[in-house]
């Protein structure tokens, strides 16, 4: 998926038109991108290489991939249109080499699926520390001007009012519950990411995102928010595994995306940021019907607790209503909605992997 999607392009020149994003501080650097070939990775690489084509600036983007074949398979439009564009072959555990000057590092590789962290939590909290370590060694080592590193709403755990949450407003986390190999280890992470700019001076900032998606979605993808659409473009009645009574906002990929490119030139070393759309906060059982009836199946309906007690699989009920006034002082605003970023979303499902 590249600039012969029109839903994609579209964002990607909104984003290059962003009035609060500096774009003209990223000529001539070189840009270090983890987890590349996932939804926000691809999202943040396509945006530094459109700028870069339309600007006519250079700007070296290097990705770090597991699989340098499917990479330049994901990456053939924008090969083909003579990005600057380098795959560096490996993973977060074992860091390869990065023989090139890196100025500003996204770290965005982690596990992401719910059912992933219950039956490989080990290998999902060992994979956010190391990883997040071996980025932070490679931002001193390089000295790079910035880094953001990808946290999660996850991170305030229980909370059990619908108050705005700030930065500092975090809630309860079982440590003895292996689904909390996410949340725990994404604490973990941004108290890593502190340590290294107290101690090392690494201009890392860390964006707490809301659950994020839009265009480049896969069709397949297992997460309730693909599943709910998938039933709703089938016309298909919504089964919820749990009661849908937990409350959250969510951000769609490029609004996520500029946030991160703000954070990477304007962020406070060592400090966190609350990425959501505040027009977005339901419940999970709400935003179900909300896809049915903007997709087109106002008929079908929702069913909670379907399938008996999974509660084990999933954060546990309560209410994430982040307040995002701190990034908003940078000049950030989000620019879709929840029904917006359905439609956009499903526009892109058939041809995500092209």
């Amino acid at each position: 998926m590249w600039i012969e999607n029109d839903t994609f392009r579209e964002d990607l020149e909104r984003i290059c038109d962003s009035a609060y994003l500096p774009w003209a501080e990223f000529a001539g650097k070189t840009v270090f991108i983890t987890g590349a070939t996932g939804l926000i990775g691809y999202t943040a690489a396509s945006a530094f290489m459109f700028y870069a084509l339309r600007s006519g600036c250079r700007i070296d983007v290097l990705l770090l991939v597991r699989d340098e074949e499917r990479a330049r398979r994901l990456f053939k439009g924008q090969m083909n249109d003579g990005c600057n564009c380098r795959f560096i072959e490996g993973s977060l555990e074992k860091m390869p080499s990065v023989p090139s000057p890196v100025d500003y590092i996204i770290h965005c590789a982690c596990p992401t699926d719910s059912a992933f962290f219950t039956t490989n939590p080990t290998e999902t909290i060992c994979s956010i520390f190391i990883g997040t370590r071996n980025v932070l060694a490679l931002a001193r080592d390089k000295k790079a001007s910035g880094m953001v590193y990808l946290s999660s709403m996850e991170v305030y755990g229980q909370i059990k009012c619908r108050e705005k949450l700030g930065e500092q407003d975090l809630g309860y986390i079982n440590p003895l519950s292996v689904r909390s190999s996410y949340s725990e280890g994404k604490r973990m992470a941004e108290n890593l990411c502190c340590a290294y700019a107290h101690q090392y001076d690494v201009p890392v900032t860390i964006v707490r995102l809301a659950q994020t998606f839009g265009p480049g979605v896969k069709s397949t993808d297992s997460r309730v928010f693909a599943y709910m659409a998938r039933c709703a473009l089938a016309c298909q009645d919504i089964h919820l595994k749990t009661s849908g009574l937990k409350e959250n906002m969510y951000l769609y990929t490029m609004d996520a995306v500029s946030a991160i490119l703000l954070l990477l030139l304007r962020g406070t070393r060592g400090d966190a940021y609350n990425a959501a759309n505040e027009s977005t906060y339901c419940s999970i059982k709400d935003m179900a019907r909300t896809v049915l009836d903007t997709l087109g199946a106002p008929s079908a309906k929702v069913c909670t607790n379907v399938g008996g007690d999974n509660q084990g699989l999933y954060r546990p009920e309560g209410y994430l209503n982040l307040n995002v006034e701190k990034l908003k002082a940078l000049g950030w605003r989000p620019m879709v909605n929840l029904p917006e970023m359905y439609l956009r979303m499903v526009k892109t499902f058939s041809n995500t992997e092209s």
